[in-house]
């Protein structure tokens, strides 16, 4: 029985060990995808920037601030593409921010308020669009 303790608990501390290290992984991946991120749209390549910052969503962990910061930093840029009358880069970036978020798996859907506010903006813009 003592035997069957000790592999239980050597199991479980495996198991722990090996979560807080893919957590770990994994919010440096998500932190190295973001610097790509900022480094790119401060060399202008918007292309990069938007790739890099849909890549630091799609390792979604729950209650990860780069996470958030990704998509503040795709929000900003397709607020921008919208300002400055660009309506297709714009569309493909709302687009891209919407998706990034529905292609993260998690138990509850994560990011639902980026979600909203992309659909929201996508028919605001198709709906001025074919006036």
């Amino acid at each position: 029985m003592e035997q069957i303790k000790n592999s239980a608990v050597t199991i479980a501390f495996i198991a722990l060990i090996s979560l807080i290290l893919l957590a770990a992984a994994t919010q440096y991946r998500q932190w190295s995808q973001l610097d790509k991120g900022v480094q790119a749209e401060k060399g202008g390549d918007v292309v990069q920037a938007m790739a890099a910052y849909e890549a630091a969503i799609h390792m979604y962990t729950p209650f990860s601030p780069l996470v958030t910061t990704a998509a503040e930093r795709l929000w900003r840029l397709a607020e921008v593409a919208r300002q400055r009358g660009e309506t297709e880069r714009a569309l493909i970036t709302y687009r891209s921010l919407r998706s990034s978020f529905y292609s993260a798996n998690w138990l509850l859907q994560p990011g639902e308020e980026w979600i909203k506010k992309c659909d929201d903006r996508i028919a605001m813009i198709v709906g001025n669009s074919k006036k």
